[in-house]
């Protein structure tokens, strides 16, 4: 972990929240000459703090209805079996988040889909079709209370 004072914090709060700041708005708000801001921008980009920036699409405005977390049980966890279904669900745009587990099921996925309809076909055609799986098991969200990329620094 890199050493962040509470300048640095202010920068990463107020990008997390907004992404598209101009460094002039930025510099503003976090009480700094913008050549000064910029470094220290540049700075954090270079640190490997920062995976990224990127624009977060609405999912039902984007045509995705729905939202299910899927656990998927392989037949087995040796790393050749775990490296070849993990490459696959890679290639899955609809397989938003994929997680390696500790517990009864080896991995969590959130996937997105249209209807129901694309939801069975995404089941039947593809997660069950990856790499070793054995058993798949889906819990539907009724709704998102709280979903965030922002990690509190």
């Amino acid at each position: 972990m890199i050493a962040l004072d509470d300048r640095d914090r202010q920068i990463l709060t107020e990008l997390q929240a907004d992404g598209r700041l101009t460094n002039a708005e930025l510099a503003e708000r976090v009480h700094l000459s913008p050549s000064a801001c910029l470094r220290r921008v540049n700075l954090l980009m270079e640190s490997g703090l920062v995976a990224g920036a990127h624009l977060v699409l609405d999912q039902k405005t984007a045509g995705f209805a729905g939202t299910a977390y899927v656990s998927i049980t392989l037949d087995s966890q040796d790393r050749a079996r775990l490296d070849a279904f993990e490459a696959k669900v890679r290639l899955v745009a609809q397989i938003q988040e994929c997680h390696l587990l500790a517990g009864q099921s080896d991995y969590l996925l959130r996937v997105i889909f249209r209807d129901m309809a694309d939801l069975e076909r995404l089941h039947s055609e593809v997660l069950t079709r990856l790499p070793g799986v054995v058993r798949v098991q889906s819990q539907l969200t009724l709704r998102t209370v709280k979903r965030t990329t922002k990690i509190p620094v």
